[in-house]
This record gives structure tokens, C-alpha cells and sequence, in this order.
């Protein structure tokens, strides 16, 4: 009777209870003394039955704390079996929820609940049919199995775009940023627990390094850091972005010949905050094709609403990342943005530094080539201040060459500047490309370079980033332009008091 009733129990907490209820039979005062004895032989068999569960107990399935997903153990215990009774390869994928430690940092409970709400979310999704685990502390692994690879990269891909969307808690509401990596499994080469390991070592394989706010309170810079990265993504739905321009100065015929678009970000509470506290961010939150893509549709709708007005062939200037650059699709996404504003191809210009120009210098050209096709004009933004040869300048075409700031400032009291600014300028003449000085901010600057050729000129002396409204309005007033490009000393200083006052 014993032996039957301890292979019918299911778990250690029934056999616990059938060991303190047989416990009263051992007391003073108990039956006689074949019943005691019966009563040993079943607790015995009880602890034998305990023992044997505890030493099973790494195959009975583990759940997580916060979600109730199987852990890491049960997952790869079903890869194993998997692999070896079904297929030769298969996909490993790995989610983060790459938030959560930030939100820990200041809020346990909301960093569990948005945990959860990414596992029900995922779960949803899979279904019965894929192998789901909880394996890290903010990560999750969906194994695929025998699923074709690109069916399986399609899936995942859908189900990442799907986890962005908002979480909305009790006590907090944001969009959360999610970061996938997978690995492919072919039999005989990793085990599953280095396939999962490989896996999440693919989410950091490209990671950057995220801006840090000032470290005052550890917990309170962890909720501004993630408060400004959330009210940077809802920039553009909730309409805060702004493009400024800066203009290009031709000395030639006195006039604005385009301008630089330049991004500003109108925070609600702390108003304008600047480009070099925000791009960082955009970058490491791999935001940096949304708002270059908001950008360029932005910089172009302007340039033909300027077209409309009468401000002829005034060029807009367009700053690409490395991110942007590497999109296959580049140019065909540049020619469907010029047709969508009915913007002429020759009144937008892409900018690059040379860094970024430089890094692949094979793509770069069969780009290059492409986009001056459409009729786009290409230039190198602070030029002489990254890349440290000058064999690009053979390999790719483009247009125009911007020398650094720093070359050009105090360019008429420093003799090495003006040793660097002199062999640019005739570089650009020996090749055939325009040449603009940038970052010019005082009037013997502009005279130095405009006596020693140069034309094209971007920089303070002559306008700060303005507004649409205030840009238009210089745009159309050339005598302005006419007086500060003038070499006559008491002209260009008559037009300086006029600025100041």
C-alpha cells in the first residue's frame, strides 16, 4: 500500500502533507505497535520518493519569476531533443528589452509590469508554435526549429516592429525600444546552450554607446536619461522637430545660393535643446533613419515651397549618417522623396563628411555615381578634418568641398591654416569643384579667403541659423548680402553696426 500511494503522488508538497499526517501515529499515545511500525516503513518510503524528486527536479520545467516563461534550461533541454530527432539547422532568435535596466534603476515595479507586457506580447505572437523562454533578465529567445531561415528572419522581424509599440502602465507610459539578434544553428556545430550565447552576443555585436546625463543620483540620472530618450522618440508624431537654415553665400553675384538644413528640437519643457545633446541620443537609440528620413522630406518640401515664392535655384543641404549611407535603397529613397515634392533633382545637395564618405569607398562610388545620375550634387562636409588620404578624392565624384572650421578660423593670423585653406582652395580649382569656407564668423577671415580665391563662404559673419520665416526674408534682401561681401572696409563695417543694433 505504501509503495502504491508514493508512485501515485505528483508533487513533493503531497508528500509532505502524507508525512505530517503519519507523524501523529509516531506520538506518545498512538495505536499499537504494528501500526507505528507500518507508519516508519511508509515514511521511509516517502523520503526515498522526496530524494528521487530532488534529484529529477533539473528536469521538471522552471518558469520565471516575473513572467511565468520557461528559463533557459527547459529551452535548451528542447533543442537538444528537437535537433536530434528533427533537423540539421534551424534559428535561434534573442529579444531585449533594452529599457529595462534603466527603468529598474528608479522603478522596480514598472521596469516587472513592462516585462511582462513584452512576454504576454511575444507570446501572443508565437503561439503554440514556436519555442519560447525566458533566458535572461530582460531577454527572451524564440526557437524557429526547422523553419526555413528566411521565413523564420521575416517573423522575427515582424514580431520586433511589432513589441515598439507603446506600453501603457498604471504609473508610466512610453515607447519601449527593442533589440533583436539571432543565431543560425547547423548540427555539429555549437550546442544549444552556445547557440543561445551566440545569440545574445549578437546584440551587442554593433551596440553605441548611449549619451549620459550628469551623474548626480544614480537613480534619478537613470529616469532623466530614459525620460529624455522617450520624449525624443514622440519628436516627430508630436510634431517638436524643426529644420533651421543656415545659408551659403555666393560672393560672385552677392546672393544666398542655398542653405544647410539644420535640426532643432522644441522640447515642451526645456524648449530649444541643442543638435550636440540630441543627435548622440538619436544615434545610440538607433533613431537616426527615422529623423534622417523626416529631415529630408522636411528639407525638400521646404526648397520647393521657396521655388513657389520666387527664391530660384536656392539649393538645400542635407547632412546623411554612416547609418543612412548604408541603406541599399539610398538612392531610389532620394528620387521617390524629390518626386513626391516636385522638388528639381539640381536644387538638393547631400552632405557627408569625409569620414563617412570614406569608409567604403567601392559602395560610396557606385552611390555617388547613382545620385549624380538623378542630378543631386554630393558634398564633403569639414573637409581636411577626418579621413587622412587623399585617394577618395580620385576614386569619387562629387561637387563641392567644405573646409573645416577649424582651418578657417583665425585663418588670417595662423600661418598653417592659411598654408591648409591655400592648397584646398587650389585643389578644388585643379579638379574642378566648388570649394566653400565654413564657419566663418569675422570679417578678416571672409578677407583673407576671398582674396585667396575662395567664393563660396557658410558661417556667422554672415547669417546664425534662422528660422524659415527670418531665412526667407534675408534670402530676398540681396543689398544686405551685397554690404557685408563688399571689400570696402568702411561699407563692411557700416553693415556690421547695422547687425549688431
Amino acid at each position: 500500500m505504501a509503495v502504491m500511494m508514493c508512485r501515485s503522488l505528483r508533487s513533493e508538497r503531497e508528500l509532505a502533507h502524507i508525512v505530517r499526517g503519519f507523524e501523529q501515529y509516531l506520538e506518545p499515545g498512538s495505536p499499537d505497535t504494528a501500526a507505528r511500525a507500518s507508519a516508519r516503513r511508509l515514511r521511509n518510503c516517502v523520503d526515498i520518493a522526496v530524494g528521487r524528486l530532488e534529484l529529477l527536479s533539473h528536469r521538471a520545467p522552471r518558469r520565471h519569476g516575473v513572467t511565468g516563461l520557461p528559463t533557459r534550461e527547459p529551452l535548451i533541454e528542447f533543442m537538444e531533443l528537437e535537433t536530434r530527432e528533427q533537423g540539421q539547422v534551424g534559428l535561434l532568435a534573442v529579444i531585449e528589452l533594452v529599457d529595462f535596466e534603466r527603468l529598474y534603476a528608479f522603478d522596480i515595479a514598472t521596469a516587472d509590469q513592462a516585462l511582462r507586457v513584452i512576454a504576454e506580447r511575444i507570446e501572443r505572437m508565437v503561439g503554440k508554435a514556436r519555442a519560447l523562454a525566458h533566458v535572461d533578465r530582460a531577454r527572451f529567445a524564440i526557437w524557429f526549429g526547422t523553419t526555413s531561415l528566411e521565413v523564420a528572419r521575416a517573423e522575427l522581424d515582424a514580431i520586433c516592429y511589432a513589441l515598439c509599440s507603446r506600453i501603457v502602465l498604471p504609473d508610466a507610459e512610453f515607447l519601449p525600444q527593442i533589440r533583436c539578434g539571432f543565431a543560425d544553428y547547423v548540427s555539429g556545430t555549437f550546442s544549444p546552450a552556445e547557440l543561445i550565447a551566440r545569440a545574445v552576443a549578437s546584440l551587442t555585436a554593433s551596440d553605441g554607446g548611449a549619451k549620459r546625463m550628469p551623474m548626480i543620483d544614480p537613480s534619478e540620472a537613470a529616469r532623466q536619461e530614459f525620460g529624455f530618450e522617450q520624449d525624443l522618440r514622440q519628436a516627430i508624431a508630436r510634431q517638436q522637430l524643426e529644420l533651421w537654415f543656415q545659408p551659403f553665400i555666393n560672393v560672385c553675384d552677392n546672393r544666398i545660393c542655398g542653405a544647410e538644413a539644420l535640426l532643432r528640437w522644441h522640447h515642451p519643457e526645456t524648449g530649444i535643446v541643442s543638435p550636440s545633446d540630441f543627435i548622440p541620443v538619436v544615434e545610440a537609440a538607433g533613431l537616426a533613419e527615422e529623423f534622417g528620413l523626416w529631415t529630408l522630406n522636411s528639407a525638400c518640401r521646404q526648397a520647393r515651397q521657396w521655388e513657389r515664392d520666387g527664391l530660384r535655384d536656392v539649393k538645400v543641404a542635407v547632412n546623411l549618417s554612416a547609418h543612412q549611407l548604408q541603406r541599399s535603397d539610398l538612392d531610389q529613397l532620394i528620387e521617390r522623396t524629390l518626386q513626391r515634392h516636385g522638388l528639381k533633382a539640381s536644387l538638393l545637395e547631400i552632405e557627408l563628411t569625409e569620414t563617412v564618405a570614406a569608409l567604403d569607398s567601392s559602395s560610396a562610388k557606385i552611390l555617388f555615381e547613382k545620385l549624380r545620375a538623378l542630378g543631386v550634387s554630393i558634398s564633403i562636409d569639414d573637409f581636411g578634418a577626418g579621413y587622412s588620404s587623399l585617394s577618395y578624392l580620385k576614386k569619387l565624384s562629387f561637387d563641392k568641398l567644405k573646409i573645416d572650421r577649424e582651418f578657417v578660423q583665425e585663418v588670417d593670423r595662423q600661418r598653417d591654416s592659411q598654408a591648409i585653406c591655400q592648397s584646398i582652395i587650389a585643389l578644388g580649382r585643379g579638379l574642378g569643384i566648388a570649394v566653400l569656407a565654413e564657419g566663418v564668423e569675422r570679417r578678416e577671415e571672409f578677407l583673407w579667403l576671398r582674396r585667396h580665391g575662395c567664393t563660396l563662404f557658410q558661417g556667422f559673419y554672415f547669417a546664425a541659423p534662422l528660422p524659415v520665416s527670418e531665412f526667407t526674408r534675408l534670402a530676398r534682401d540681396r543689398s544686405a548680402i551685397r554690404e557685408l561681401a563688399d571689400l570696402t572696409s568702411a561699407v563692411q563695417q557700416t553693415a556690421l553696426n547695422a547687425r549688431m543694433k
